[in-house]
């Protein structure tokens, strides 16, 4: 019994002493961002962004990032983000992720006014124990 309750005490130290893997922070961080901009809160989606980030060939940077989530809330009394399977490729202190996500937006009723389809390429790159977005790429596919 001794032998047991030792066994499964070790099986519960190193359950709670391991790590998220990388891949899963990323898909937390993800998530977090989804969440926040279906909340209306583009500072908390931010959070998530790199101060050095760079966006649609180099034309978007934070700043202006940042501004177009905020014209999105503004212009919009509710948005819905629709993400498809994550594809993630982790490298080290790098990653690769590519979504198709349906952005759709309108005045709060049943049926969207507005919707679209694009096809994003982000990189990331761990920060300390965080992982933050540095470039993206987007194509309007639908």
């Amino acid at each position: 019994m001794l032998r047991i309750m030792l066994f499964l005490l070790s099986c519960f130290a190193a359950v709670a002493c391991s790590r998220t893997p990388e891949e899963q922070r990323i898909r937390d961080s993800i998530g977090e961002m989804q969440a926040a901009m279906q909340e209306k809160l583009p500072r908390d989606f931010m959070h998530h962004v790199g101060s050095d980030f760079t966006g649609a060939d180099g034309s978007v940077d934070r700043e202006a990032l940042h501004n177009l989530l905020r014209a999105q809330v503004l212009g919009n009394s509710s948005i819905g983000v629709t993400l498809g399977p994550l594809q993630i490729d982790v490298q080290d202190q790098r990653a690769t992720v590519r979504v198709t996500a349906t952005f759709t937006g309108g005045n709060g009723r049943w049926i969207p006014e507005r919707g679209a389809v694009y096809a994003i390429t982000s990189g990331w790159r761990k920060d300390g124990d965080d992982w933050v977005c540095v470039n993206a790429q987007w194509q309007h596919t639908l």
